[in-house]
């Protein structure tokens, strides 16, 4: 039932885009189209001064521009974008952007310093869940028409205080911070709406495509503009299928019905396994597991418990078997692809290292602690495991298991003993995931600052915090890149978290196809790139 609607809706969607016979119907995708197969249904808005999730934020990618960019050929890499260049005083307080002449939308409108500047005051105004990622440097609707500015070809940013130079860039570069075409915008408001309604079914962008359809649930449908200012797109068309399930789109691409599945599971890979006709592509992305200890309970704030759990966790077992090709071993907060992620991973299954710190720590066993746990089959086989393996050191993991809202609430009342969860980084700064990790400005119950995962586990990363103030106002960024190294590694050996893993990625695509960046931890999809 599931394959035969998934034909069903590739079939509308190829009629839409191009008049034609039925995608399904074919022996293999037209060579001006790349169809893509993928589970969108996490969209809530493709407004991209609104859209948060993944989505609509690979989307984007493609139809918008930043002023500072990642170039997904260099992870890492800022790079100019809609900006040719850029520069900040001397007191850190005022940064300048010179805009690249010669740009147009897809209206055909040009682009201006005016609507680079308008954009970015609309994403302070608009307010929507991602404008975060601008206002925390000090800008609000009250301000922002004085502390974001422009004339002639520049736009002007001032902030509140002097910030590290890359941790500005690099939040520049999200998708919060994708340049609109203002005056088609505008021109599409209802009731004050600064055009959001008009914008979740429409595109105003200088990228390489134009949205020419957008169904929510089911899919969408691009096309390459001529004459854009990075080149034109090699693909004329980007067909996007929402089809969820693995397994139904592991049929269609092994039939030659789609060019890119990015929903296969472990189990869908193992099955593609020597097939000439498909390539698997692996990358990372920004998702990080972790178990916190609740410090209100006596045993888990010793030192040489959090140290014996470390060394009780099966890492290698659990990413060869139940997490294959889904999670990499890693052990820091800053996932690979950030400025000063870690890859090295000191900690591996040592029982007997491990009841040997359990000895000298002074607790009473068997001890026995209590794991909180979303009813999820991963997140299920994972406390198996650390059931098995905590049981053989003398801790014993009893099972608190509930549905997702039902464990996040325990976690931020501090009620958890031990918990399972997952951490995904808002922008492309290691500021990100050190603000939550590694920094908690007030450990008392009444603070309520859940917004800290330090806080919610009950503890007080002590000298980390002022580090990781430093860090994030420090210019020189090779001094900024080593400080998030040291912050990581007296976290990873000293603190209330164990890191597990790092979320891997695989796209399963026909041999045909190349030039398809995922995005990695940082970015997005690009299709721009692709070939066939």
């Amino acid at each position: 039932m599931h394959l035969k609607h998934g034909f069903g809706r590739a079939a509308a969607f190829a009629a839409l885009m191009t008049g034609t016979a039925p995608m399904a119907l074919m022996a293999e995708t037209p060579a001006d189209t790349l169809v893509v197969a993928d589970a969108i249904d996490d969209i809530v808005s493709i407004d991209p001064h609104e859209a948060f999730e993944f989505s609509g934020v690979d989307l984007n990618n493609n139809l918008y521009d930043t002023l500072i960019e990642l170039d997904p050929t260099k992870p890492g890499e800022l790079v100019p974008g809609l900006a040719e260049s850029w520069a900040v005083s001397d007191d850190g307080l005022t940064y300048t952007f010179k805009i690249k002449s010669g740009i147009t939308f897809s209206s055909g409108n040009p682009l201006t310093a005016e609507d680079a500047a308008l954009s970015l005051r609309r994403v302070v105004k608009l307010n929507k869940t991602p404008a975060f990622i601008l206002t925390q440097f000090g800008l609000t609707p009250e301000n922002v028409d004085q502390t974001i500015t422009f004339e002639g070809d520049t736009v002007t940013l001032k902030t509140d205080k002097a910030y590290a130079p890359s941790f500005v860039y690099n939040c520049l570069t999200a998708g919060v911070a994708n340049i609109v075409d203002i005056k088609t915008v505008m021109a599409n408001e209802v009731e004050g709406d600064m055009g959001n309604a008009w914008l979740k079914a429409n595109s105003a962008g200088t990228g390489a495509y134009v949205l020419k359809s957008f169904k929510p649930n089911e899919g969408y449908v691009l096309e390459a503009r001529q004459g854009h200012w990075r080149g034109d797109a090699k693909i004329k068309n980007v067909f996007m299928q929402h089809i969820p399930e693995g397994a139904t789109q592991r049929l269609l691409l092994e039939k030659g019905d789609i060019d890119i599945a990015r929903e296969l599971t472990p189990t869908d890979i193992e099955g593609l396994a020597g097939n000439a006709d498909i390539t698997v592509q692996n990358d990372v992305g920004g998702q990080i597991y972790y178990l916190a200890l609740n410090q209100k309970k006596p045993e888990l704030a010793n030192p040489k418990v959090q140290e014996a759990m470390r060394w009780a966790v099966d890492y290698a077992g659990m990413t060869d078997t139940i997490l294959k090709g889904q999670w990499v071993v890693h052990q820091a907060f800053l996932p690979q692809g950030f400025l000063g992620a870690l890859t090295e991973a000191p900690y591996s299954l040592d029982v007997e290292k491990a009841k040997a710190l359990l000895a000298e720590s002074g607790v009473t066993l068997p001890l026995e602690v209590g794991l909180t746990v979303r009813n999820n089959p991963e997140r299920l086989d994972i406390a198996t495991s650390l059931q098995n393996t905590f049981s053989q050191i003398g801790i014993n993991l009893v099972l608190d298991v509930g549905d997702g809202a039902q464990v996040l609430e325990k976690y931020r009342a501090r009620q958890h003993d031990i918990t399972i969860q997952t951490w995904g980084p808002d922008y492309p700064d290691p500021h990100t995931n050190a603000s939550t990790f590694a920094m908690n400005p007030d450990n008392s119950d009444e603070a309520g600052n859940t917004g800290y995962l330090a806080w919610r586990t009950a503890w007080d990363p002590g000298e980390l915090h002022a580090m990781t103030e430093a860090a994030v106002q420090e210019k020189d960024t090779e001094k900024r890149k080593a400080m998030y190294e040291e912050i990581q590694r007296k976290h990873r050996d000293g603190s209330a978290f164990v890191m597990m893993f790092q979320q891997a990625r695989q796209d399963a695509m026909r041999t045909n196809v190349a030039g398809f960046y995922a995005g990695g931890a940082t970015d997005s999809a690009s299709y721009w790139t692709v070939t066939k």
